[in-house]
């Protein structure tokens, strides 16, 4: 059985200081997953099916659903750099291995400005009910495809929604990753004990969102998106006054890149950097800054395994 940690922090918080004293952390992730996404087209099982307002397509390909998630690279995500680049922002860019492969651009362009390029799966998909050999393929696969367009392995990897029983000893395994962000359950890094040795999990979120313009979430229009984030930050902030604290603000270039939406993202960093103390960083830095503040040695990869991604016969 798994063992599920409801205690948490609860005995006290570690003594960690983020660098330069900062009293809160913010994370701005950008998902990257357009042209990962299951397309008949692109010879997968079956379609994409995730908007309310569009009917779900079967036995042919979905070219308005595919239009829409064509969005984020072609417009999207111009909009997103700009907004972070203007103001100095480093991000973390998640990004699906197929959906980077088709554009490498977009890696290239995030390194060039300072981000951090992590991991997101090889496809826009759970891995809850992957069998071993499966995942090592899709982990190994995705790895190669980052490493190609923007030049250095990822250190973090975040499956998206369910990760299967084996996901964090796979990527333990494999040697190359930092940290994992497959977990929602705190507002701080902890780690999880492993065969090699501490491994940083950083928790993400799915109420700081731009997903939650969708499916029911609750946000209508971009100041909706500003207004909830800059509540959470005000709360974690103050809190930050007496032990550290971490904020994920989750985007998608198909989603906050919007016209009527990019406002709310820049309403909220500009709200965040009229602040002190506020320390916006990659999720590895994160990670890194844990680990030193633990008193854990530096973190180097280890070679994978020559036999990793090979299939079981």
């Amino acid at each position: 059985m798994i063992r599920r940690d409801f205690e948490g922090y609860r005995m006290g918080t570690p003594v960690v200081r983020w660098p330069g004293g900062a009293r809160l952390s913010v994370s701005v992730v950008v998902n990257v997953e357009e042209g990962a996404e299951r397309s008949l087209g692109d010879g997968d099982e079956r379609n994409e099916h995730i908007y309310d307002a569009v009917e779900r397509v079967e036995g042919q390909p979905d070219l308005c659903m595919e239009s829409h998630f064509e969005y984020g690279p072609r417009a999207g995500w111009p909009r997103i750099r700009a907004a972070l680049g203007e103001r100095g922002v480093r991000a973390t860019l998640n990004a699906c291995g197929r959906a980077i492969e088709r554009t490498p651009w977009i890696a290239e362009e995030a390194v060039a400005d300072g981000h951090e390029v992590a991991a997101h799966g090889w496809r826009w998909e759970r891995h809850v009910h992957m069998d071993q050999a499966t995942e090592r393929q899709a982990i190994a696969r995705t790895v190669d495809a980052i490493t190609d367009a923007a030049g250095t392995p990822p250190l973090g990897w975040h499956t998206r929604s369910a990760t299967s029983v084996m996901t964090r000893d796979l990527l333990v395994e494999h040697g190359g990753f930092l940290y994992d962000s497959n977990a929602y359950n705190d507002d701080l890094p902890y780690t999880v004990a492993t065969a090699t040795g501490p491994h940083v999990v950083l928790p993400y979120a799915f109420d700081t969102n731009d997903m939650r313009f969708h499916n029911n979430g609750g946000f209508v229009f971009g100041g909706d998106f500003a207004r909830y984030c800059i509540d959470a930050f005000d709360r974690l902030y103050a809190e930050g006054a007496k032990a550290p604290r971490m904020l994920s603000i989750g985007l998608h270039t198909r989603i906050i890149g919007r016209p009527g939406r990019i406002g709310g993202l820049e309403a909220f960093l500009d709200y965040a950097l009229g602040h002190d103390g506020v320390w916006f960083s990659s999720r590895a830095e994160i990670a890194r800054a844990w680990r030193s503040g633990l008193g854990l040695p530096d973190w180097t990869p280890r070679p994978c395994p020559p036999d990793f991604a090979e299939p079981n016969e």
